[in-house]
């Protein structure tokens, strides 16, 4: 984890985004990232989900490094290429340089509570230059027809450094427009760099989580959204061209909708883009 501790967050203004253009956004940098400690857990009895939304309400017992923390509930698949039971949760809490050892142990290590059935536990680093939210981003409870889009992608190990290298030069930045153009709430690109815990019995396996939050109504991919933007990144070509290279370097065993039970993740879109956090 001492590696985990290196890592330093700082935010920028957007590139990409036309100059006149005015919303501002909050970009992880390629040197300096957020550390994440995700969840993902199946609900047993109707009382797990209430222990579960007063642990996310209460995030700041994690300290000073901890900066929001999200719940999110499986409403139903987009695609599955898994025949693993749908899990009913996915944790997200976010930290600046490390995620604190008490964290760890309270959530993972500890005997968790008979109604919450923990699946799997990682620590997830911010891709570089793909993790894109507005600027005061409160949530998405005023857009109540969204829903939030998980992707577990599972990328060949051979083409990890390609893939974040495509994810930062093209589908962040068009990512970027997307998000400024309101056609998307936020764009989080996280990679697991470590899986603390696996269940034996799951037999699924992602090495990315990639998070939105859309329209689920006539979705059909992100195509259409990206493709315009890409055509101006790209010198391939738009959305084919750029996902046909992603698509020979990972498959995608889920991809799921999910309802917002908790979003105190409103301190990722107050990073201070001017003063970043000094050391």
């Amino acid at each position: 984890m001492s590696g985990l501790g290196q890592e330093k967050v700082a935010t920028a203004m957007a590139e990409g985004i036309r100059s006149s253009d005015t919303t501002r956004l909050t970009r992880i940098e390629p040197d300096v990232r957020l550390v994440v400690l995700a969840r993902t857990m199946q609900s047993r009895g109707a009382g797990s989900e209430a222990m579960l939304r007063d642990s996310a309400v209460h995030w700041a017992r994690h300290g000073e490094t901890c900066v929001g923390q999200a719940l999110y509930r499986h409403s139903s698949m987009f695609r599955n290429a898994s025949e693993a039971p749908a899990w009913s949760h996915l944790e997200l809490i976010y930290f600046r340089d490390i995620v604190p050892a008490g964290a760890i142990k309270e959530l993972v290590l500890d005997q968790q509570p008979a109604e919450t059935h923990l699946l799997r536990a990682e620590i997830l680093l911010t891709t570089p230059s793909a993790f894109v939210m507005p600027r005061g981003w409160k949530g998405s409870a005023e857009r109540p027809e969204r829903q939030v889009s998980l992707e577990y992608i599972d990328v060949r190990p051979a083409h990890l450094g390609e893939y974040r290298d495509i994810m930062r030069a093209y589908i962040g930045p068009a990512a970027a427009m997307v998000v400024a153009a309101g056609k998307i709430g936020t764009f989080r690109t996280m990679e697991t760099a470590a899986v603390l815990y696996r269940d034996p019995d799951l037999n699924i396996d992602w090495n990315q989580i990639h998070l939105c939050e859309v329209d689920p109504a006539g979705f059909t991919g992100f195509g259409e959204e990206f493709d315009a933007a890409l055509r101006e990144i790209s010198p391939e070509g738009g959305f084919t061209a750029v996902f046909a290279g992603l698509d020979r370097m990972r498959s995608i065993p889920r991809w799921t909708f999910n309802d917002p039970v908790v979003e105190a993740d409103a301190g990722l879109g107050q990073l201070d883009l001017e003063q970043p956090p000094q050391a």
